[in-house]
């Protein structure tokens, strides 16, 4: 089985409306195709899918996820930018917003995270390229969650170097 990526996720929500506002103000995804009232799908920015996250309503009286509190589910879904740039703009609007809820540095990966309308948790990441990663980024990844400083990691890697490549992206790709 070769299965590469994930291609989509699909998220019940209370207001179809409100939650494509929110993606689409603040990450710049664009809507694909709408069910008014009902569903809606949106393509993030740099994206070759059809849709990378389905919205189903479920209305304005639906329950909170339990996931991770008092039952199984999923914790979050990570959105990957391009540069440490992006990072820094997609922090800003988070902020903005009132969504940003914590930030992270894994040493190999440089994460926000943040909360949707309904309380759904997603983490927007850059990805340390393969050609970048040294013994200082092996040591800081083992080493656990140090909090994130998007000024000192430009100054490290280059607020426009292309995150992802050789891992996520693979080499010889241009995006």
């Amino acid at each position: 089985m070769g299965i590469h990526r994930l291609n989509h996720v699909v998220l019940y929500v209370r207001d179809v409306a409100r939650t494509t506002a929110f993606y689409t103000d603040v990450l710049d995804f664009r809507v694909t195709m709408t069910i008014p009232g009902r569903a809606a799908f949106l393509q993030a920015p740099d994206s070759t899918n059809d849709h990378d996250i389905g919205l189903f309503e479920l209305g304005a009286t639906a329950g909170s996820s339990p996931a991770g509190r008092s039952a199984v589910g999923m914790y979050h879904i990570a959105w990957e930018v391009g540069t440490l740039t992006d990072l820094e703009d997609a922090a800003r609007r988070l902020v903005a917003a009132g969504a940003l809820v914590g930030s992270s540095d894994h040493g190999t990966t440089k994460s926000l995270y943040a909360h949707d309308p309904d309380g759904l948790e997603f983490e927007v990441v850059w990805v340390v390229p393969a050609h970048l990663l040294d013994d200082a980024a092996a040591v800081a990844n083992r080493a656990g969650t140090r909090p994130l400083d998007i000024a000192r990691e430009k100054a490290r890697y280059g607020a426009g170097t292309r995150g992802g490549l050789g891992i996520s992206v693979p080499l010889g790709v241009t995006v």
